[in-house]
């Protein structure tokens, strides 16, 4: 009875993280990344556009505590992405975190061991990317990261510790790089400036201006709106730190706030873009009324969704293929 139990609980494992054959789609094609910093499982979605020849941009879609990657409750069909990429013309890539890494499937972002580039869950993550595109021949310029949750903070992670291989990276309900430093009782004490010079350091000589793009519900209750606006000030100090290591507003970034009103079933969200006087954006956000910890998006499917929230997914990409990356210094 014990070894019957066991094989069950495996399988129902194996479900949750990889899904059945079945839920396999037309395009979707399974992975598993090897390198010194260990292995990685990995779905690819191709749309139809993937002839051998076009140089596709790829988005990257790390999910969030309690989810998986293309298995139950995933972050392939909370985003719906596939359905927008096989319109659009641009590849999907869903890692999904390993087993018994975390007791609820979170990716840890919140670790300090995993903030580094060549250790741990960014060196793999990183590795994943540049697979993809050596094996499906992906426009290495055009390599995008978007998390949800913790993931969220392991996208902000792989912005710092990756500019050379993610042109931007997208929040959706999630932190700063070095949120572990912030005491939730006293955040002032820990200012977003001097997380956001760490994130600079992790980028190194590869130090770029990496568009970054934030979601964030107005109701969240696991990650609260201060945790959202801490991370659009520190990616913004970190821009300014790109530009010559000094914090002292040398970009002369213009900030533009746009209010849009809900409907019957909609959320109304206020849009903010911070750019250069050129009109490149650094940051852009969104701050959703009464939205809680979800992804938002008309035709999500799985535990976290609001399908009267703006569509995240449309957002995503419109943000993504509007800064390759060489768009910022």
């Amino acid at each position: 009875m014990a070894a019957a139990l066991v094989v069950v609980a495996g399988t129902a494992m194996a479900v949750f993280h990889l899904g059945l054959p079945w839920w396999l789609d037309e395009g979707d094609r399974n992975h598993v990344h090897e390198s010194d910093a260990g292995s990685q499982r990995y779905q690819v979605h191709l749309p139809p556009q993937h002839d051998g020849t076009a140089r596709l941009p790829v988005i990257m879609a790390i999910h969030g505590c309690g989810m998986s990657g293309f298995g139950w409750n995933s972050m392939k069909s909370t985003t719906q992405l596939n359905r927008l990429a096989d319109r659009e013309g641009f590849i999907v890539v869903y890692p999904t975190q390993r087993l018994f890494r975390s007791a609820i499937n979170c990716w840890n972002s919140g670790d300090p061991r995993e903030q580094h580039r060549h250790t741990g869950e960014p060196a793999l993550l990183a590795g994943v990317a540049r697979e993809v595109v050596e094996t499906y021949g992906a426009d290495p310029d055009q390599v995008h990261v978007a998390g949800a949750s913790s993931g969220a903070g392991t996208a902000v992670i792989l912005a710092a510790t990756h500019p050379d291989v993610f042109a931007t990276a997208t929040s959706v309900a999630g932190g700063e790089y070095g949120l572990d430093q912030v005491d939730p009782d006293a955040p002032d004490s820990t200012p977003p400036d001097y997380t956001a010079r760490q994130a600079w350091a992790q980028m190194g000589e590869r130090a770029r201006q990496v568009p970054l793009l934030v979601i964030q519900g107005e109701e969240d209750e696991v990650v609260p709106p201060l945790v959202a606006t801490r991370l659009v000030e520190q990616w913004t100090a970190v821009g300014d730190l790109t530009d010559d290591g000094l914090l002292n507003d040398s970009l002369d970034l213009v900030e533009e706030t746009t209010t849009v009103a809900g409907g019957p079933d909609e959320h109304a969200y206020v849009r903010t873009t911070i750019a250069t006087r050129g009109g490149a954006s650094l940051v852009e956000s969104y701050l959703v009324e009464d939205m809680g910890h979800v992804w938002p998006g008309p035709s999500g499917e799985g535990l976290f969704t609001d399908h009267a929230g703006p569509d995240a997914s449309a957002i995503v990409w419109d943000f993504a293929r509007r800064h390759p990356r060489g768009s910022l210094p």
